[in-house]
């Protein structure tokens, strides 16, 4: 890795380190403007780092680069700019880079504003798709299925799998935006052309493009909440 990053002409690499707990001195000796991270390290493992740095003084962004494609929700929670899988290679690593530069920018232009407040709220998501992970806004999701230990993320007539609990989803999506139709299923509120009641107090709800959901009675409230009823 820094051997690919050295290539960059616009990055200088001012250290490396061989574990965790090297990496936070490091940071805190350094004051980086960006850190590539494992997620495997000895010690201290890269979402701990991530978690030191995110709540220090000095806030490098944050690249992860890493062969484990599953820590993807964590690490962008932490407010990651990119999540780069091994293999590297030296194009995705200059766009991860690229992409930090340009956080970094927008960050130093917007220092002398007053700070928004962060929204609560998951705004994305990225999930592996062939060898690299895919950007995702959550507000292009149409519906969310659970699937074992994965939930699968429909967008459009393509959908991906990420592995994530239905639950956890549920309490970091907007719940304006979305809505829990049944425990296997969860639904942008913009998507559900109507609810129809299909006798036995059992009911469903149409999507606009015509797919037809059961949903769960102990989502029924909430569903008939949504339609003011």
């Amino acid at each position: 890795m820094q051997i690919l990053a050295s290539r960059i002409t616009t990055v200088q690499v001012v250290g490396t380190a061989s574990d965790g707990a090297q990496a936070l001195r490091l940071i805190d000796a350094l004051r980086p403007d960006l850190v590539l991270l494992d997620m495997t390290m000895p010690e201290v493992d890269g979402l701990s780092v991530a978690r030191s740095v995110a709540g220090g003084q000095h806030k490098p962004a944050v690249v992860f680069v890493t062969a484990h494609d599953h820590f993807a929700v964590e690490a962008f929670d932490l407010d990651a700019v990119d999540y780069v899988l091994k293999p590297v290679a030296q194009e995705r690593l200059e766009r991860a880079i690229e992409r930090a530069q340009e956080r970094l920018a927008a960050r130093r232009a917007g220092s002398a504003a007053v700070p928004a407040t962060k929204d609560p709220w998951i705004e994305e998501f990225w999930v592996p798709h062939r060898s690299e992970l895919v950007r995702i806004a959550a507000l292009d999701l149409d519906r969310i299925d659970a699937e074992r230990d994965y939930v699968r993320l429909h967008v459009g007539d393509r959908s991906y799998l990420l592995l994530h609990t239905i639950q956890g989803l549920e309490d970091r999506l907007d719940p304006e935006r979305f809505i829990r139709l049944h425990r296997s299923t969860i639904v942008r509120r913009d998507r559900i052309a109507g609810l129809r009641h299909d006798g036995l107090g059992v009911w469903s709800a149409e999507l606009v493009d015509g797919t037809m959901l059961r949903i769960g009675r102990t989502y029924l409230a909430r569903a008939k909440a949504m339609a003011g009823r």
